[in-house]
């Protein structure tokens, strides 16, 4: 089953994206963090096939993660899921290769439902 990693210093995003996966799938295992570096911490062993993350965050940014990551040469599937309605920032999604999609906050259930149920992400 699908293991997802939601991370957002906001906990009421993280509570509604939890609340929406499991309208979703019930089955899906979701691990949501509001701290980005015990996120990134945690991704080799939560090994998830999807991660939903937040650009502007005190500490570790979203870009800073995603930076991590390709440091790291992590394969692991973004959705940059944020509030940021600039282009530059879209843009800038665009420089990391395991970067799917950028979302703006909130997220229609209908298409997390699209997300969620692409055979890839199995």
């Amino acid at each position: 089953m699908k293991k997802i990693v939601l991370v957002d210093d906001m906990e009421i995003f993280n509570f509604i994206m939890v609340t929406s996966i499991k309208n979703v799938n019930p089955a899906f295992t979701v691990h949501d963090f509001t701290d980005p570096q015990q996120a990134f911490e945690s991704l080799d062993e939560l090994s998830p096939d999807v991660v939903f993350l937040d650009l502007n965050m005190p500490i570790m940014d979203g870009w800073s993660f995603l930076e991590r990551m390709q440091e790291r040469n992590m394969q692991q599937k973004v959705y940059i899921l944020t509030s940021s309605t600039s282009e530059l920032d879209r843009q800038r999604s665009k420089e990391f290769q395991n970067v799917v999609q950028f979302l703006v906050k909130p997220v229609e259930e209908e298409l997390l439902q699209e997300i969620l149920q692409d055979p890839e992400l199995v």
